[in-house]
């Protein structure tokens, strides 16, 4: 894979590894076992809150894990709420203890922490907690925390850095608030918070500080979740507002200024409207910034060497087989430009570039129809492709949209949230109505969806999905009858997605609910002007 070069005869390593994240990690150790001599650096560049953490990375510290084990926190809370309606006899008041959440969470995070070390030294892999940074051909400068530096060579070099959050670069923003680096062991609970932005991040973070009980506001500067199919955003955000998390929408901070100080303390931010001239104000706890997240591709030295980056993003395009425009440089994981961004994704990608490199391997990662679920309080799941990516590339007149709301049957008794949750199929029609897209809102979503993905992978078309019969009664059976209704069935339509509107007085009408004269309405107003 390499191109003739003029080299030393032999090098420290076989490879080193720029960051010890999740694929970082994959790549080493499936080179190790290959037999190669491998080296891994990993640094942990503080927050300006001075919030570090170990080996592992953005999803095992700060981000899939703690993430996760916070929501679970949350959706234990509603859990405990709805087990009266079971029976349960609840007697006190139920309250969360943020403090002893923490302690858990830190302590399982330190547990996977220690257990990578482990397994690098079972593995014979060099770890080394040191900054790397290019200083030539081949040849790498490690400084630890302490500022001692060293030089090691290696024959190849894989980067895998990762990211970190951005800031909103106006005043205030770097001294009082918080990112997702630090929410995760912040040792004091955060109080009535803002979060500015409407990324996954931001969204899911909101959730779960809601749903253990916190005043929560989200400030968004355009839409939900970019990137993402836009109609199941919408939902999701319907779905928190519903529940409590007020929403500031087409504003962004312009200063942030601290009132008092304290654990969480008092902070006062002014915000403009990004289409007026318009400023508002508000009182805060804690403001939480999860805006996006910056390559860490600028300080490690590429320039030295010749990699190229994209300037204005940071990230670094490669080859299928995840080389850069260097020969013996390699990368992997979130920066990539045009790649998913997501650890299970680095870690196959990092497995199968050590196996390509030293087992004689041909297998490269395939990036498409990558499963993905947003742990919201009303979780998303999907894979394939959004609505308005599959109009975009096979043009709206080509694709079916097929949808249904659905009521889990664990809802049913405490009476909550009667259709919120969603499934949506997206089909290509010229290609023997081949699924493109899974979507679905819902509890246990990421479950749901995972299954459907390897469907996905072996080209599952609607007729497949509407000859297999589901389990019953589970949520995941929702994509089995994914607009079977025989109001619709006996309707001459072409196009399944203009009855959107429709769903959820049809779903109540079928069912014998009280909505059959609305949807009457709706199908007279909307739905047959354009059929006829």
């Amino acid at each position: 894979m390499n191109g003739p070069e003029d080299l030393p005869e032999s090098y420290d390593y076989d490879l080193i590894i720029i960051g010890g994240g999740s694929g970082g990690l994959a790549a080493a150790k499936e080179a190790a076992r290959c037999g190669k001599k491998v080296m891994v650096l990993d640094f942990v560049t503080p927050t300006p809150l001075g919030t570090r953490w170990g080996l592992g990375g953005t999803c095992v510290n700060v981000g899939c894990i703690p993430k996760k084990l916070m929501h679970q926190a949350a959706l234990l809370g509603q859990a405990l709420q709805d087990s009266r309606n079971y029976g349960w006899k609840v007697e006190e008041t139920v309250k969360h203890d943020w403090d002893r959440m923490i302690e858990a969470v830190q302590n399982h995070i330190g547990s996977l922490n220690w257990g990578y070390r482990v397994a690098l030294r079972e593995k014979k892999v060099v770890y080394e907690n040191a900054y790397g940074q290019f200083i030539g051909p081949h040849r790498i400068k490690a400084t630890n925390n302490k500022g001692k530096e060293k030089i090691y060579s290696a024959e190849r070099f894989l980067i895998a850095t990762g990211e970190r959050p951005r800031y909103l670069g106006i005043p205030g923003d770097k001294e009082y608030c918080i990112s997702s680096d630090d929410l995760f062991s912040l040792p004091y609970c955060p109080g009535k918070t803002l979060v500015v932005g409407a990324s996954y991040v931001a969204l899911e973070c909101a959730g779960f500080l809601a749903g253990i009980g916190l005043d929560v506001t989200v400030m968004v500067r355009s839409i939900l979740l970019r990137g993402f199919d836009q109609d199941m955003a919408n939902k999701i955000g319907e779905h928190m507002e519903e529940h409590g998390i007020k929403f500031i929408r087409q504003f962004v901070p312009i200063k942030i200024e601290q009132i008092e100080a304290g654990t969480p303390g008092r902070l006062r931010v002014v915000a403009q409207s990004t289409n007026s001239e318009e400023i508002i104000e508000g009182e805060y706890n804690t403001v939480l910034l999860a805006i996006g997240r910056d390559a860490c591709t600028r300080k490690i030295g590429l320039e030295t060497v010749g990699v190229k980056i994209n300037e204005k993003t940071g990230k670094i395009p490669v080859t299928d087989e995840e080389q850069t425009n260097v020969p013996y440089i390699y990368a992997i994981g979130d920066i990539l430009e045009d790649k998913v961004e997501l650890t299970p994704v680095a870690i196959q990608a990092g497995r199968l570039l050590a196996q390509r490199l030293y087992a004689g391997s041909t297998v490269k990662c395939d990036y498409d129809n990558v499963p993905t679920t947003v742990f919201t309080p009303l979780e998303y799941g999907a894979c394939g492709l959004s609505e308005e990516k599959a109009v975009e590339k096979f043009g709206e007149e080509n694709i079916e949209v097929y949808h249904s709301y659905f009521w889990p049957l664990e809802w049913t008794i405490p009476s909550r949230d009667n259709n919120k949750c969603y499934a949506k199929i997206i089909c290509n029609t010229k290609d023997n109505e081949r699924v493109v897209g899974f979507h679905v809102l819902g509890p246990n979503a990421g479950e749901v969806t995972q299954g459907f993905a390897a469907a996905l992978k072996c080209g599952l078309t609607k007729k497949q999905l509407d000859s297999t019969i589901g389990i019953h009664p589970v949520c995941a059976e929702v994509a089995f009858f994914c607009f079977v209704f025989s109001v619709i069935k006996n309707l001459p339509l072409g196009r399944a997605r203009w009855l959107k509107p429709v769903i959820p007085a049809l779903w109540e009408a079928e069912t014998g609910g009280s909505r059959g004269q609305e949807f009457e309405t709706i199908l007279a107003n909307t739905v047959k002007p354009r059929l006829y």
